[in-house]
């Protein structure tokens, strides 16, 4: 069952009325990012193959509006475990809030592209002085426009539109460019409503671009919660690479959009997705520095040491159908 922000907070609300634990031995609450990208389409796997149940635990889906929101609701103990990168866990414990990335799910920005309306003459070089839509500060599209701006030697405006204005805003000309995630990049390009300027995945170096996350008290207090927790959501991930149809047709319904766009998301998006979350990988340090440094260069300040971002305390054991 997927919560809207509104009752997420409703939710959070009701738990600061009446005391009781901070958190359920048996319901894992899983915050993602925006509603149609690729954490969604794995949770809601996860849910409909009952994995979670099969690993003894309830799961609650919470969508919100972008990265940084979606950390916030962490943060305010709204959310047991999360997808967002590195950069917001850095920042994060500056800042008190106290999490580490448990499981990598991302060595790149798969379908993120900067886009324009396929009518528009800009290129990446004529954004300066321009409005770009991002979903909202500190988030993922933020990052990656903070980087383009480095990058490219260029300034504009960055504008939050949160993860369902991005869109809309870019095609009715209140931003002139959006940071754009999957599979709505793909599903704009292919309509011919907007083109490609920066493709992300290929411009910006390989890097640990998102991880599963929780708050370092909630790893201490219920680990065996977020063993299976990273169990069910991994095995979801298998089952989603070794049954196309059904998660081409499971993109198709969740989002609304046809299956061939769905299609174009399974193959350039979901199946790029590292399949065992392991942070103890050998590999693993230097590609979240790597992330950190891309974030650094995009503007983010007081960089946290790796081992102080990441845990290696856990490793999948993807669950079975």
């Amino acid at each position: 069952m997927i919560i809207t922000r509104r009752h997420a907070l409703a939710s959070l609300v009701a738990a600061t009325m009446f005391a009781g634990p901070a958190y359920s031995a048996e319901t894992i609450r899983v915050g993602l990012p925006t509603k149609t990208y690729w954490p969604t389409t794995i949770a809601e796997t996860a849910v409909r193959q009952k994995l979670f149940e099969k690993e003894g635990i309830k799961a609650e889906l919470t969508v919100y509006r972008s990265g940084a929101e979606t950390f916030e609701g962490m943060a305010a103990g709204a959310a047991d475990i999360i997808l967002d990168p590195p950069s917001l866990v850095s920042a994060g414990r500056k800042k008190g809030v106290m999490s580490r990335i448990v499981a990598n799910a991302a060595m790149g920005n798969f379908g993120w592209q900067l886009m324009v309306p396929t009518k528009s003459t800009l290129e990446v070089k004529d954004l300066n002085g321009k409005k770009v839509g991002i979903t909202a500060t500190g988030s993922g599209s933020d990052l990656l426009a903070l980087w383009t701006i480095q990058d490219k030697k260029i300034d504009f405006t960055r504008v939050p539109v949160g993860g369902g204005g991005l869109v809309p805003n870019l095609l009715a000309g209140n931003v002139d460019a959006a940071v754009v995630y999957s599979p709505l990049s793909f599903q704009v390009a292919k309509s011919g409503e907007a083109k490609t300027i920066l493709d992300y995945a290929t411009a910006v170096p390989p890097n640990l671009a998102a991880g599963w996350i929780v708050l370092d008290k909630f790893a201490d207090a219920k680990p065996e919660v977020v063993q299976k927790a990273l169990n069910a959501l991994y095995g979801a991930l298998q089952f989603m690479r070794a049954n196309r149809d059904v998660t081409v047709k499971l993109i198709a319904d969740l989002y609304e959009m046809p299956p061939e766009i769905a299609a174009m998301e399974y193959e350039n998006t979901i199946m790029k997705l590292e399949t065992d979350g392991n942070m103890g990988a050998a590999n693993v340090p230097a590609a979240v520095q790597l992330s950190l440094d891309l974030a650094k260069l995009g503007g983010l300040k007081d960089i946290m040491p790796v081992e102080d971002v990441i845990s290696a305390k856990f490793k999948p054991v993807p669950t079975k159908p």
